[in-house]
């Protein structure tokens, strides 16, 4: 019996990624580079004291800025439509950079979010206020930080720190665009071109994963 249900798992969750994946609404392979060599995260200290990177991470990363309770809204918009979906992706994250003295509001924010949903992949990073806009700008995009050191924008970064995003065709529309962020307060950028775009950064790990392991075993 346990063999039969062993069996019946290795077939499904193939099937299931497949199938979860193939939903994408545009067929791209892959996420087109914005930026490459975006810096690594800045120096600072998070709630749980432990430390936090990029690097070999899918990152979603944002900047909440000194007015936390502006942008609570976009955190329980980030956590339904963006987390609840991804969570359990391995190398998944979301990180939030803010200025170091934000801690207390945070833990307020926190524990309301906690009461409805699992936010463990959630790392907050309070760094000095000076360190945040030069790590911003090495994202090279259009909008800057807000006077708060904030943004309503969040960024899609991937495990060689670079922003993608979409430039070109989109394959959909036949139209030329560009995009190297998703404003959190528009729930409908977030459900639709967001979650589609992870999807698909997502799908091209498993893709080069799945190519690796062919040629592995061809060399074997």
């Amino acid at each position: 019996m346990k063999k039969k249900i062993v069996l019946i798992v290795l077939l499904i969750l193939p099937l299931s990624a497949y199938i979860y994946f193939s939903l994408a609404k545009h067929n791209s392979l892959f996420l087109p580079v914005v930026t490459k060599n975006v810096a690594e995260l800045p120096a600072g200290t998070t709630l749980d004291k432990e430390p936090v990177a990029m690097k070999d991470k899918i990152t979603i990363l944002g900047f909440i800025g000194n007015d936390m309770l502006r942008k609570k809204e976009t955190i329980f918009n980030i956590n339904e439509k963006i987390n609840a979906k991804y969570k359990d992706f391995t190398d998944f994250q979301i990180v939030m950079v803010l200025p170091e003295g934000e801690e207390e509001e945070v833990k307020k924010i926190t524990a309301e979010i906690k009461i409805m949903a699992d936010i463990s992949n959630w790392r907050f990073l309070f760094t000095k206020p000076e360190n945040i806009t030069p790590f911003y700008n090495t994202l090279k995009v259009k909008e800057p930080l807000d006077a708060d050191l904030g943004t309503f924008n969040l960024f899609i970064i991937d495990k060689k720190l670079s922003l993608r995003g979409r430039t070109g065709e989109n394959p959909e529309t036949g139209k030329d665009e560009y995009k190297d962020s998703y404003n959190s307060l528009i729930v409908s950028e977030l459900h639709n071109e967001m979650t589609d775009d992870i999807k698909i950064l997502l799908r091209e790990y498993r893709l080069a994963l799945k190519k690796n392991h062919n040629e592995m075993k061809r060399e074997i």
